[in-house]
């Protein structure tokens, strides 16, 4: 990847109006056309969102994004259509047990209002607050009860025995079953922590409490071990920085078996959404232990141990994005070496070719990876390395740069997607393949949508010194 070291924030603006612009019609589109009786909107087909019934994971996406359009733009109308569509919709999401996307559905929503309430963004009654923190407590609560223990009690760290760990002893469980543990499950943790702020826990047998911020710390711990590589020899195809999309344990006894991947291309290569969810997940959870305090965090290891923790995966898997599978630009194919890949040649030294005839591209991937990016490099220059914060920064901000043009924006005012060549699902072949096209290209999906359009408010706050996060 071709790090841009000259651009800003403020530079991007007139790319972030564009984003907006077009962002405001989308959202108008899908609302008009859109059946709630179908299902939820998931991803395009010839420019007209579908549905796909795997699990309803997007909806919060759906209608979060009318909470970020109004965030950008002060539109009043996208406000009241996001809370209208969040008091009808949202409810089951809340009380969901069998899933593990509460981060996706319910932070993007109920977080969403809180926010732009306690921000002074948007008017709010404490009977509003009091809602959504209640939706927020009992998510959180829910989240953290698809857990499973490993059998693994001793204290690991990604630096090595030298240094303080924290226990990889369970996992947040995926809709695979007990067995399952998501590299995308990172990115829910911010439904526990959030409960855990708001001084929640979940209530077990016996009336026993059970921390939030504790599970989610030791389900980041189970992550980093089993889905993370960190190039210590953990198997013959050990890179630093390859992420495995899932792993699997033995439930009789809670032993790691093998990985697996339910998306990518092989358990050996990396699904590049998959670890774009591992970046952006440990940033953002990165920013919150350092509103915690130092004894908040002495039963899983300590301030050290986590906070090393989270930086080296958060690294690790950003320096593979940048130096080992993504395109010239920062775009990265949807695997890093699926079974085509050897035909496009050299493709890191290429801007990414959406209408290749190999393998497709995910600018989802890109669009939530940028945001992990931005968020390590301003921890980073925040904690005195300037250097390596400035070169994550501007990573994400080259990936913004890219995407925020034409090639990517769905600009065809008849196209309901906003971030185009986008990838679902590519082993069950679910994406559309136009004719005349060899793989998926010109669609959209509600998660890339919604990630661009965080991607562009978070820059859109940097230029002007704000800033955003989820608590």
């Amino acid at each position: 990847m071709k790090i841009n070291a000259s651009l800003t924030p403020a530079k991007l603006q007139p790319k972030l109006n564009r984003l907006f612009e077009l962002s405001g019609q989308k959202i108008d589109l899908i609302n008009k056309s859109w059946n709630p009786a179908v299902g939820t909107p998931v991803f395009t087909i010839k420019g007209k969102y579908t549905s796909r019934g795997w699990t309803e994971w997007t909806q919060g996406f759906q209608f979060g994004m009318a909470f970020l359009q109004y965030d950008a733009t002060s539109e009043e109308r996208f406000l009241k259509l996001g809370r209208e569509k969040a008091l009808k919709y949202m409810a089951s999401h809340v009380s969901h047990v069998g899933v593990h996307d509460h981060g996706f559905n319910n932070v993007s929503t109920y977080g969403n209002l809180r926010r732009l309430i306690l921000e002074g963004r948007a008017a709010g009654t404490s009977d509003e607050i009091n809602y959504t923190e209640m939706a927020l407590k009992v998510s959180g609560a829910v989240q953290a009860a698809r857990y499973v223990p490993t059998n693994v009690t001793a204290p690991w760290s990604p630096l090595g025995t030298d240094s303080p760990g924290v226990a990889p002893a369970g996992y947040v469980y995926s809709f695979n079953g007990p067995q399952s543990l998501f590299a995308d499950t990172i990115r829910s943790m911010r439904s526990l922590v959030v409960a855990h702020q708001l001084g929640h826990v979940l209530m077990g047998e016996g009336d026993k409490p059970i921390n939030l911020l504790h599970r989610a710390i030791t389900h980041a711990a189970t992550t980093a071990r089993f889905n993370v590589f960190f190039g210590q020899g953990r198997d013959s195809y050990d890179v630093r920085g390859r992420v495995v999309h899932e792993s699997i344990f033995n439930r009789n006894d809670g032993q790691f078996r093998c990985p697996s991947s339910q998306q990518g291309y092989s358990p050996f290569t990396t699904w590049t959404r998959g670890a774009a969810w591992i970046i952006a997940g440990f940033a953002e959870q990165l920013e919150y232990i350092d509103t915690v305090k130092g004894s908040e965090l002495d039963a899983v290891g300590g301030r050290r141990a986590v906070t090393d923790l989270f930086l080296e995966t958060a690294r690790a898997a950003s320096d593979y994005y940048i130096d080992g599978y993504s395109a010239l630009d920062g775009v990265p194919y949807w695997d890093s070496a699926a079974l085509n890949t050897h035909k496009q040649g050299d493709f890191t030294k290429s801007p990414a070719d959406p209408f290749n005839a190999h393998e497709p591209v995910d600018s989802s991937a890109a669009a939530i990876a940028a945001q992990g990016f931005i968020r390590l490099g301003l921890y980073l220059k925040a904690k005195g390395e300037k250097k390596a914060g400035a070169r994550y920064l501007q990573a994400g901000l080259t990936v913004a740069d890219t995407l925020f043009t034409d090639t990517y924006l769905g600009t065809d005012p008849k196209h309901q997607g906003l971030l185009l060549h986008s990838v679902y699902h590519r082993p069950n072949g679910w994406d559309h393949i136009a004719k005349g096209q060899k793989v998926p290209n010109g669609e959209a999906c509600m998660w890339g949508d919604y990630h661009a359009m965080e991607l562009g408010l978070l820059i859109q706050r940097l230029a002007a010194s704000k800033y955003l996060t989820f608590f």
